[in-house]
């Protein structure tokens, strides 16, 4: 089997975040789907430009290869040769791991299609789980409107939640950092709010706090021991994950359960954190990681540490599934991070709506992912940036 061709879009539904899918095109008239999303400032359209040249670069010198002639059931042969064809410019993480990573699922999708069985049968040593527990996200702001969320997210049957408390205020230094401190009323309105979702969902349901990276080490700290009386479920992203010391720091000082990896991209980035154990908890994004064969081998490595992984998810409906397949065969699997505010337009974009039910994600029983692309409405969306 060969490929033959390599398809990109840059989608942006109802004017909103902009979404990647790659399409790789064989001999033998099986396709593979993929997803190449980069959150936010643009990023997936750079990313998508970067997907456009590998199908057509074609010029045989400095050291630059197309897809198109590729076997792509050979997928760890063309893992390694795209991550270190650019392991010179920065290759180690974003924008290169996140068009591998599109890459990658789609080939999974292929060699599943292949062998006729769902990825989660050919990964590893085949699945270990029946299904995927998944957690949800609450809106900030308001602590009554965010509890009463909570009890709608709980009644669905979700066993844990997630929210940013910090965000009404913290919202405006989003990817703007620069000194990574709160007001007092900001802080007190946080509090204010986990402890009404806590009061209002009982002590049995997990309550999972994102700071995004926006505080300084101080901060961290101070808001960490604030939120321990509600019995948090792990702190995400306290600081900025540039600074292995500075997550060490927070580490040392507080009593709560530490989550990071939605930054960190390869196997490579991770084992400070599983060395030193910086972490309780890794969430890498299986879209910016270099894909399902990336994803698999953090999470074998973070297996021997008896550290728990949960896939990261701020992209489409590929970013869970695939995540969700891979999972299947995981051992130290916690949960699946989804949205489910935005799960009608993340349907629309897939010719089958992800199958939710009490909390819990039912993988489709069909080759590959088990999906496909609905190309009309992405198609009839594209970013205006994509041409």
């Amino acid at each position: 089997m060969k490929i033959t061709d390599l398809k990109v879009w840059v989608t942006a539904p109802e004017g909103g975040r902009s979404y990647v899918y790659v399409q790789i095109d064989t001999d033998e008239g099986i396709h593979g789907i993929g997803e190449a999303t980069s959150s936010g400032g643009g990023g997936s359209i750079v990313v998508g430009n970067m997907l456009r040249f590998l199908k057509d670069s074609t010029l045989k010198q400095d050291f630059r290869e197309s897809l198109v002639g590729e076997n792509p059931e050979h997928v760890d042969r063309i893992w390694h040769k795209l991550y270190r064809r650019f392991t010179g410019g920065g290759g180690s993480g974003g924008f290169v791991t996140t068009m591998l990573s599109g890459i990658d699922i789609a080939l999974w999708d292929i060699k599943g299609k292949a062998a006729g069985k769902p990825i989660y049968e050919i990964l590893g040593g085949g699945p270990i789980w029946d299904d995927i527990e998944m957690y949800t996200h609450v809106s900030p702001g308001d602590p009554e409107r965010a509890a009463r969320q909570a009890r709608e997210v709980v009644s669905a049957g979700f066993k844990a939640l997630k929210t940013d408390p910090f965000m009404p205020e913290m919202r405006q230094h989003h990817r703007s950092y620069k000194q990574g401190k709160i007001s007092p009323e900001g802080a007190s309105l946080a509090v204010d709010t986990i402890a009404a979702i806590r009061q209002e969902v009982g002590p049995d349901i997990e309550i999972l706090i994102d700071c995004h990276g926006n505080f300084d080490v101080p901060t961290a700290i101070a808001m960490a021991r604030r939120l321990e009386p509600f019995n948090i479920g792990w702190f995400e992203e306290p600081v900025q994950p540039n600074s292995n010391e500075a997550l060490r720091h927070v580490k040392d000082s507080v009593g709560v359960p530490l989550c990071v990896g939605e930054r960190l991209y390869t196997r490579w980035d991770f084992v400070p954190i599983l060395r030193d154990r910086l972490a309780e908890y890794l969430m890498p994004d299986i879209l910016w990681t270099g894909g399902i064969t990336e994803f698999y081998k953090i999470a074998a490595l973070a297996e021997s540490f008896y550290v728990p992984v949960s896939p990261h998810d701020a992209s489409g409906p590929i970013n869970i599934l695939a995540g969700a397949h891979t999972m299947m065969t995981i051992p130290n699997f916690y949960k699946l991070e989804m949205n489910h505010a935005s799960l009608d337009i993340l349907n629309k974009m897939i010719d089958e709506p992800l199958n939710i039910v009490n909390g819990r994600l039912q993988l489709p029983d069909k080759p590959g992912l088990g999906v496909d692309l609905n190309r009309e409405f992405i198609e009839s969306n594209l970013d205006q940036d994509w041409n």
